[in-house]
Parts: C-alpha cells; sequence; structure tokens
C-alpha cells in the first residue's frame, strides 16, 4: 500500500545525506514522500549569507526534484541557535503538517547528535508524534548525519543503535547526483561528511546487516 512518509529536517541536506537512498526507495515504492525544515542552515556563518542562503533554496528543490520528494514547509529560525526558540513553536510548526499530511512513516533527527538543532528538532518531533488514540503514525524512525551523529559523544548519555537497515546499492547514484548539489556543505576526504565518507559509511551499514550498501535507522516506536 502507498504510505505518506515525512522527514522533518533541522536543514536542508540533512535528508539526503542521512537518507537520500531510502527516499529514493519509498519513491520507486510509490510512496509519497515530503520533509520540512527549520533553518536555512547557513545563518550561523559569518560571510555571504545571502549569497550561500540561495544557493542552498536551489541546491534543496534540486535535490527533491533527483530523489522525488517535496519539501511541505522551509522555516527560517536561527540556524545552530533552535535552542533560543520556544520548544512550543518548534512542536507546533510540526503539529500543523502533521494534522495536514497524517504521514504513517516519520523519520527525523538522531537524539544523539552533536548539532544542538539536531537534538531539539528530534525532541520535538517525538512531542509532536506522541502517542494518541486514533493517531495514523505507524513508526517513528531516527536516522544518522555523517558529521554529526558521529562527532557526538556517549558524554551526552545518548547514542545511535540502528536497528533497521535499509538496502540503497540500486539507489546509490541517484544519491551521489542530489548529495553534489549540496556541494557547499560536502567536505574535502577523510572528512566522514565528504561523498567517500558517506559511501563508506553506506559500506559499513551493508557489512553490518549483509547487504551491500545501506542507511541504517533506530526504530523509537512501531503500532501495528
Amino acid at each position: 500500500m502507498k504510505k505518506k512518509i515525512l522527514f522533518v529536517v533541522a536543514h536542508t541536506d540533512d535528508e539526503t545525506i542521512s537518507s537520500g537512498g531510502t527516499i529514493a526507495r519509498h519513491v520507486k515504492l510509490k510512496d509519497k514522500v515530503y520533509a520540512m525544515s527549520f533553518t536555512d542552515g547557513v545563518s550561523a556563518r559569518k560571510t555571504n549569507k545571502n549569497k550561500i542562503v540561495k544557493e542552498r533554496v536551489a541546491a534543496s528543490i534540486k535535490a527533491s526534484k533527483i530523489l522525488g520528494f517535496k519539501w511541505i514547509k522551509n522555516l527560517n529560525f536561527p540556524d545552530n541557535e533552535l535552542d533560543s526558540v520556544s520548544l512550543i513553536k518548534i512542536i507546533r510548526e510540526i503539529e500543523a503538517i502533521k494534522k495536514k499530511l497524517q504521514p504513517e512513516i516519520v523519520y527525523t533527527h538522531s537524539f544523539s547528535d552533536l548539532n544542538i538543532d539536531h537534538r531539539i528538532v528530534a525532541q520535538a518531533t517525538l512531542t509532536a508524534f506522541r502517542p494518541e488514540p486514533n493517531e495514523k503514525l505507524k513508526e517513528l524512525r531516527t536516522f544518522e548525519v555523517p558529521s554529526s551523529t558521529d562527532f557526538s559523544s556517549s558524554k551526552f548519555k545518548k547514542s545511535f543503535s540502528p536497528n533497521i537497515f535499509i538496502p540503497i546499492d540500486k539507489f546509490w547514484e541517484k544519491k551521489l547526483k542530489a548529495l553534489k548539489s549540496y556541494k557547499l556543505e560536502i567536505r574535502k576526504p577523510p572528512h566522514s561528511r565528504s561523498l567517500k565518507g558517506i559511501h563508506n559509511l553506506a559500506k559499513i551499514r551493508g557489512n553490518q546487516s549483509g547487504l551491500e550498501l545501506a542507511e541504517s535507522f533506530e526504530l523509537i516506536r512501531k503500532i501495528y
């Protein structure tokens, strides 16, 4: 059966870096995939903000067309300062999209990420999709973002422990093309957010699950 899928991300690019292959796979299965973001991802930087914002918007549109998903809302809360925004404001933005879409599967950030925006979006998503009578959500999954999830520490008292592995070998080329749309956010090897680093992670997750290439997720809740 066709499903409605929602990715709740802090910044445009998080969806592609973490889950580009999975998004393409959902689209191949005829699922309807949507995404919402909360910051422009660059306002914390000191130079060329306006230029980079425009380039990033263009990149996010290009990536969405390549992978086949739709941006349903892009907010402009302060980048790397979501902790300065009332949590209830963030929750209400998610709840508004929840009411509109009624998605069956939701993906969001790991609670263990180093990036503060990621952790706050994860918390807000969990709250917005808290279990209630007649809830449409069947699965809540968290993903990993290279250079945030892997740069974290056990000192946060949380860790990303994947228990879902999705094969993406048939969708790697499409993910790679979408990643290249976000060229300003891609680093040089041996950085984990380099194209090589992201590919290596897909190999590792594949090795861990008997697959060629995989993206991994942590299941927070599943309702049958």
